[in-house]
């Protein structure tokens, strides 16, 4: 194609999303396509997404975009018995689901092969967590990660540069061009990295609240209802489960801790909250999600975790890293009822403290965090801890204050 019918089609197609026109699904992987491969300029990207977070896109439009960034890179394929399946978390504060999740769901059968992210801002990421187990590596190659799934049922492994090279493009210029909160683009985006994964089905946690992305009900529903809608018209069977991020899931916040009180649960001696919400998340209807809660409450996942562990290289059984962090004590400044814990001042403290970063590249310290000892409803006494600030001497005077902050108490 010449330089001049390239520049009148991109123009035509931007023209047409501009004022409002719907654009075919061959029109849309022809410009996911030029933008990858270069064909196409960061300019024109930028004004397709300005005119998506304008516009808006049609249920086909969605479905469209999602797959041609899915197909953009490689498609992975597993050739196993069972249920491909995978679970998204639209992120949070102490959501350490996924931890619990895949080996639980392995146990019961599934086969689960979970491609994981790492944490920005005062959300956790699974990646970050597992890398504070002594030797667990998350850039393992597709040919290891088959061999784990056939072994174990399950791994959590980062994504690899070939697994939508697109969302990776179109995700860095949502942030330069101020469109990151448009649901059509956060739907492709979410979908296309999953949908990547080869899985039959797809459960999906969208939250909402203080500590999520979406700070309403309303907001949370509409990104779920389009989630599924769109992850269903791609071929996955897709659900989504509407959950409160206004206070922290679990009693912990931060990489070692998080996997410390994972551990546990899946032990049968985790926090109530995280037990329920991971066997919500996997059950279809009430008899297998009360099946999920017995085989967790019996212990019964936890050797599967640790099989998983090894696979990556990890030692489940070693201390985990980060240790030695000094602790500092909140207290609760009068008697009565925890009347808030809030998510996002708790998940900015971990964040000041180093448990999280700024940009993708920035480290993070696996031992620093909060454990908190009371929360939402609960009765406290004056001088009873609220929580226990793990602190390596970066940040505490600004986390302490967030964290007085994120409890009242009435």
């Amino acid at each position: 194609m010449s330089g001049a019918e390239t520049r009148y089609a991109i123009e035509t197609l931007l023209e047409r999303k501009r004022d409002g026109g719907e654009l075919a699904e061959d029109e849309i992987r022809w410009l996911i396509a030029g933008f990858v491969d270069g064909r196409l300029t960061r300019a024109q990207a930028a004004a397709f997404l300005a005119f998506v977070f304008i516009r808006g896109m049609s249920e086909d439009e969605k479905v469209a975009l999602t797959l041609a960034m899915r197909d953009s890179g490689e498609v992975l394929s597993w050739n196993v018995d069972g249920r491909v399946v995978d679970k998204h978390s639209t992120g949070g504060v102490g959501d350490k689901v996924s931890l619990v999740l895949a080996p639980l769901w392995a146990e019961l059968g599934a086969c689960v092969p979970m491609i994981s992210g790492r944490g920005l801002g005062h959300t956790g990421g699974t990646l970050d967590k597992l890398e504070s187990i002594p030797g667990y590596r998350t850039d393992l190659d597709t040919d290891r990660l088959h061999e784990i799934l056939l072994d174990v049922g399950c791994f959590i492994n980062g994504q690899t540069r070939q697994l939508a090279p697109a969302d990776r493009f179109l995700y860095a210029l949502r942030n330069e061009t101020a469109t990151v909160p448009s649901i059509p683009l956060i739907t492709a985006s979410i979908l296309s990295k999953k949908l990547a994964e080869g899985i039959d089905e797809l459960s999906l946690d969208v939250k909402w609240g203080s500590g999520a992305f979406m700070k309403t009900r309303a907001e949370g529903q509409a990104l779920a209802d389009s989630l599924v809608a769109v992850g269903t018209g791609a071929g996955v069977h897709t659900r989504a489960r509407l959950t409160d991020m206004n206070q922290p899931l679990g009693r912990t916040i931060g990489n070692a801790l998080e996997v410390e009180e994972a551990v546990a649960c899946l032990k049968g001696e985790g926090p109530e909250d995280l037990a329920s919400l991971t066997c919500e998340l996997i059950g279809h209807d009430p008899e297998e999600i009360a099946r999920a809660r017995q085989v967790l409450d019996r212990g019964g996942a936890y050797e599967r975790w640790c099989r998983m562990v090894r696979a990556h290289g990890g030692d489940p059984e070693a201390p985990l890293l980060g240790g030695g962090c000094a602790e500092l004590v909140v207290e609760a400044p009068a008697d009565g009822t925890v009347t808030r814990c809030d998510a996002y001042d708790l998940g900015r403290a971990a964040f000041l403290l180093g448990a999280g970063r700024r940009t993708a590249s920035d480290p993070v310290h696996p031992g620093v965090g909060l454990r908190l000892h009371a929360t939402l409803g609960e009765t406290v006494v004056a001088g009873q801890p609220l929580a226990t600030v793990y602190h390596a001497d970066r940040g505490l005077d600004a986390a302490l204050a967030l964290v007085r902050r994120g409890f009242a108490i009435g």
